[in-house]
């Protein structure tokens, strides 16, 4: 998407409590604990991969994408489909997006990676200011220096 930043994947935590798990310092039922929630999210808005669970190995993975941020309001904290993302991120500034993979077999899950997206995205700025910013920032310089003279 256009207007994705600030990725942080988790793909490394991921590989530890895998490593542990398999270690036998971790048993399954603490790392198959996916709420009755997460669950129903997988099953209606979840997107559906060709990755088999790392757990049971029998059922592919489910991607739920959760939506958090100010002005989302009474919106936030709900699972969305990746087809209803690009929407928003043209409607609001900016909102927080979690990725969680689910298995529906063993009730594996874990948090796969998190990202912002949002119109603010769309300013260009390497830095994070926007336009109006900048402008500010020129004019207050140049008021400086008229001062100075």
């Amino acid at each position: 998407m256009r207007t994705q930043r600030q990725v942080v994947d988790y793909s490394l935590q991921k590989r530890a409590v895998l490593r542990e798990l398999l270690a036998g310092r971790v048993g399954t039922y603490d790392v198959c604990d996916a709420s009755p929630y997460l669950k129903n999210a997988a099953r209606f808005h979840g997107e559906p991969t060709d990755r088999r669970c790392p757990i049971c190995r029998s059922e592919n993975l489910t991607l739920v994408h959760y939506i958090y941020g100010d002005e989302l309001k009474q919106s936030a904290g709900q699972a969305r489909t990746l087809t209803e993302l690009p929407v928003l991120a043209m409607t609001l500034r900016e909102f927080q997006v979690f990725v969680v993979e689910v298995c529906l077999g063993c009730d594996w899950n874990h948090l796969v990676e998190q990202y912002l997206l949002g119109r603010d995205g769309l300013t260009g700025d390497s830095d994070g200011t926007s336009e109006q910013d900048a402008a500010g920032a020129e004019g207050t310089g140049r008021r400086r220096r008229e001062a100075q003279r």
